[in-house]
């Protein structure tokens, strides 16, 4: 019997994780912050759980209607970036979703457009997510890559390049 990647180069039929990845890729066109279009969603068993996409919380006003929420962001380095604050990440949502309908995700996989900044990848963490799929690399992912791989969570990249946004 042909191994799965033969069966599925025949039959036409993206892996699951291309599959996961597409739904993502579908779901971030939903996000309402143009600077982060992003998208997740959480799987486990060959099942998707819950997903989430980029915008402000359930009530509030989004960046697409009244601008973005500019911060400026001071690193230890001293490198000063720019964040839209309105918005709830993607990865966030898909957790709250999780938990407002009651279901565990621990043990599952996330599908990610990029790498989950610091804050998410502690609550991936404390969730119990066991794999950390992304598209593409975070501008600044070294630390939420050495956090994840202290946790034991396997992280793979569908394209070894770093995800382009708006500034």
């Amino acid at each position: 019997m042909a191994n799965r990647k033969e069966r599925e180069k025949k039959s036409g039929r993206p892996s699951w994780d291309d599959y996961f990845m597409e739904v993502a890729n579908a779901i971030s066109k939903r996000a309402t912050c143009d600077r982060g279009k992003s998208g997740c969603v959480i799987a486990r068993d060959k099942q998707l759980i819950v997903s989430g996409y980029v915008g402000s919380p359930t009530g509030f006003s989004h960046c697409d209607e009244v601008g973005h929420q500019i911060k400026k962001v001071t690193h230890e380095n001293g490198e000063i970036t720019e964040h839209c604050m309105r918005t709830v990440h993607a990865e966030q949502n898909a957790i709250c979703q999780a938990a407002r309908i009651g279901v565990s995700i621990a043990g599952a996989t996330i599908y990610t457009r990029m790498t989950p900044c610091r804050t998410c990848t502690m609550l991936l963490i404390n969730c119990g997510i066991e794999r950390v799929v992304c598209e593409r690399r975070y501008h600044n992912a070294e630390e939420s890559e050495e956090m994840l791989r202290e946790a034991g969570i396997e992280v793979d990249y569908m394209y070894d390049e770093v995800q382009e946004y708006p500034k």
